[in-house]
């Protein structure tokens, strides 16, 4: 190839990927060292920057120690009334603290209050002690747990976030374990809308959240502040906000390493509105709705009906509903017996030719085997076909 063919190819190269680029929409200017923005109806990532670099979570770590407390409480291993004893470890654990001492014993939902709206490394560590027996066995749970959940780049060393040697995580993760905990555990979120809280004979002056979005945007209910020196300030926050077509749609922005706790607000703030406005929510199948429903052999039913078992929204740039379209992958001929739920293909979503999201088509229905006759006649028309 020629040098002038090598440079027409190479402009033709960059004005595509402009091209490519320039149909998304490019998110404002963030001041932190690593950021993620999630549309978390529709599971996409809409923006980021050094998504996978390793950083010092702080106190955003206490959102896997609030995972497992959350999973015990589930589980019925604890509960909510039930009180925990305050250990010398965690009654004189540096930092932020709930002012909990060893006379107490102290019921474990104020423990999760004290964790979740004052940061408290001493209600942490007691919580901790409380579920895993000791601090040592609730941090091997922690990253046996981070494994489960696929967060690939985290490992734990601590469940409050002091720093400590190896004690590390990424955006991405910390954007995986927030959307899981908001799916998993429902029931606990209300807790990280708290703005205010303090056991009795406690300090009155240690009693506000330090997610100063919750005192700026009402449709801001969660989730974790951390800070230390070496961390800088983060933030995982996340707003759910009502519209017509999809109802309630929830974002998640996960800021690390802001200049201060005005910053990572400021900052948090920007990306979720920017994603509202940037893109549009479309819902494009119900839960449990028939998305496509292929020929079924040797089965009692003559189809077999595929869809989801969620919503499918999908989050496109606003204003380019009209360029999404649809794959559908699946193995042929279907033979059943199928059971319902049961994986059967996938459906890839589109905006022109970009992919945008892949999600598994489930068996709606179960269908169980024909009868013999109904099989070999089956068999008979497979065969001709």
């Amino acid at each position: 190839m020629t040098t002038s063919l090598k440079t027409l190819a190479l402009a033709f190269l960059a004005a595509l990927t402009w091209s490519v680029k320039a149909q998304m929409p490019q998110p404002p200017e963030v001041a932190a060292k690593a950021y993620l923005l999630i549309d978390v109806t529709a599971n996409q990532v809409l923006a980021a920057k050094d998504p996978d670099m390793a950083v010092e979570p702080a106190s955003l770590t206490k959102l896997m120690t609030a995972y497992l407390v959350f999973d015990a409480l589930k589980s019925r291993k604890i509960d909510l009334k039930q009180t925990l004893p305050v250990s010398e470890r965690a009654w004189k654990m540096p930092g932020s603290r709930m002012f909990i001492d060893p006379k107490m014993r102290v019921p474990v939902e104020d423990l999760i209050k004290g964790m979740v709206v004052q940061s408290g490394n001493d209600a942490t560590v007691a919580l901790a002690e409380g579920v895993g027996g000791s601090v040592e066995r609730f941090v091997q749970l922690m990253n046996d747990q981070a494994k489960v959940l696929g967060m690939k780049n985290t490992r734990y060393r601590n469940p409050e976030g002091l720093t400590e040697a190896g004690h590390t995580t990424t955006a991405r993760d910390l954007g995986l374990l927030a959307s899981r905990l908001m799916r998993d555990f429902p029931e606990f979120v209300p807790y990280y809308a708290i703005k205010k809280y303090r056991y009795e004979g406690t300090p009155a002056a240690n009693d506000s959240n330090r997610n100063l979005l919750l005192f700026r945007d009402p449709t801001v209910d969660g989730l974790k502040t951390g800070h230390t020196n070496a961390a800088g300030y983060g933030l995982v926050a996340t707003a759910k906000r009502e519209f017509a077509n999809i109802g309630q749609r929830r974002l998640l922005s996960v800021v690390l390493g802001a200049d201060s706790e005005n910053a990572r607000a400021n900052e948090s703030q920007k990306l979720l509105n920017w994603g509202y406005t940037a893109f549009d929510a479309v819902k494009l199948f119900e839960a449990g709705q028939a998305i496509v429903s292929p020929t079924l052999w040797k089965g009692k039913s003559p189809v077999l009906k595929l869809g989801s078992l969620q919503p499918l929204v999908v989050a496109v740039p606003a204003g380019s509903a009209a360029q999404i379209k649809t794959q559908v992958s699946r193995p042929d001929p279907l033979v059943a017996p199928f059971s319902k739920g049961q994986t059967v293909g996938a459906l890839k979503v589109l905006r022109g030719d970009q992919a945008l999201l892949e999600v598994p088509l489930v068996a709606l229905e179960a269908v169980e085997e024909a009868g013999v006759l109904g099989r070999a006649w089956d068999a008979v028309r497979l065969w001709i076909k």
